[in-house]
């Protein structure tokens, strides 16, 4: 059961997901020993670089152009500002930073070389790096690279069948063809999804499959309780159980045996017991400050305190993989190609989001 196989089918991962809770509970954890350190979590602090006027339909985002949240938005914050950040970050206990901007995808010029100052910046602070910044080609994820990122994260968000019932303005063929991107350097993967958007049991079986059968798998998988919020087309859906959120992240342990599965988003909403539960069933990695992008998130020294209290550590950073060497600008290998690529637009009408992007006007 702890082997690592490419070639999970969804009723495989059904029959674990809907096992008795104890018995997944117990296989969830014999395989999370055997792999990890029980009693380690990496802290990570996410930070939106660039927030709002996203020109995507994402269902579940409230940095979404087209729906009216609440959201303020930002520019690209300077390379100062974000070291300042990180140095926050670290002293909190965080060691990992993953940087955030509401792009579709990634475009070559000024503020592209902006984030890769921000990657050398922090890697230079001895901090593993991530960013999100929407869909990338091979060679800038080799600009990435050479600056020192550590991972990179776009999410598959659920399965391929209920993707179409989430977002319409991108395909799901192309977050794996940036997940594609990313492996041709050496740069780990992060890449998982988000429960409680109406999706079945099956979907979510469907999502572990994806991922799951990824040669190699994602080295970290977060796994996500939608936050509804107000003006989205999702405001209205009820949250997710804790018991859902502590067997999904038991069958992502058992299907993914060697990834650290990453407890996100609707943290304020566990209590510390659920997190404990997650935690035993294989979660080995948080995201810690007051805000997830733009949603709220436990403050770190309730996190501390919780830590203390179920006698965890936070993880070091680089234990998993080694730093990755920072290239300095003027020394770079790979320059800027100026590409168009043309990503998908699928374009389908999902009648929860036109009627959110209506109501918005």
């Amino acid at each position: 059961m702890s082997e690592i196989r490419h070639n999970w089918t969804k009723e495989e991962i059904l029959e674990i997901y809907n096992k008795p809770l104890m018995e997944l509970l117990y296989d969830a954890a014999t395989v999370h020993r055997k792999h990890h350190d029980p009693n380690t979590v990496q802290v990570s602090t996410l930070l939106s670089i660039k927030t709002g006027g996203c020109p995507e339909d994402c269902g579940y985002c409230p940095q979404a152009a087209r729906y009216h949240t609440d959201i303020e938005g930002n520019d690209l914050m300077s390379v100062q500002q974000v070291k300042a950040q990180a140095l926050r970050a670290k002293s909190a206990g965080s060691s990992r930073v993953c940087m955030g901007a509401a792009w579709r995808n990634v475009k070559d010029g000024p503020e592209f070389d902006e984030v890769l100052e921000m990657v050398r910046t922090i890697n230079k602070l001895e901090m593993e790096v991530c960013c999100t910044l929407g869909m990338i080609t091979e060679n800038q994820a080799k600009r990435l690279a050479e600056a020192g990122l550590y991972a990179y994260n776009h999410n598959l968000d659920t399965s391929e069948e209920y993707y179409k019932e989430v977002i319409s303005t991108r395909g799901y063929e192309d977050r794996l063809q940036t997940i594609e991107n990313v492996r041709k350097t050496n740069v780990t993967v992060c890449s998982g999804g988000i429960i409680g958007m109406g999706e079945s049991t099956e979907d979510r079986a469907g999502m572990l499959v994806a991922l799951s059968t990824l040669d190699p798998q994602p080295e970290s998988v977060p796994i996500n309780a939608l936050v509804a919020v107000e003006g989205t087309p999702m405001e209205d859906q009820e949250p997710v159980e804790i018991w859902e959120m502590i067997r999904m992240v038991a069958t992502t342990r058992i299907v993914m045996p060697e990834t650290q599965v990453r407890l996100s988003a609707g943290r304020t909403s566990m209590s510390r017991e659920g997190q404990a539960m997650c935690f035993f069933a294989g979660a080995n990695s948080i995201f810690a400050g007051d805000k997830l992008l733009t949603t709220p998130n436990p403050d770190v020294h309730e996190d501390m305190q919780m830590f203390h209290a179920l006698g965890l550590n936070p993880q070091k950073p680089f234990t998993k993989k080694d730093q990755p060497q920072t290239v300095e600008a003027e020394n770079s290998l790979f320059q800027p190609l100026g590409e168009k690529p043309k990503w998908s637009r699928p374009g389908h009408m999902i009648p929860r989001n036109e009627m959110a992007k209506q109501k918005s006007k």
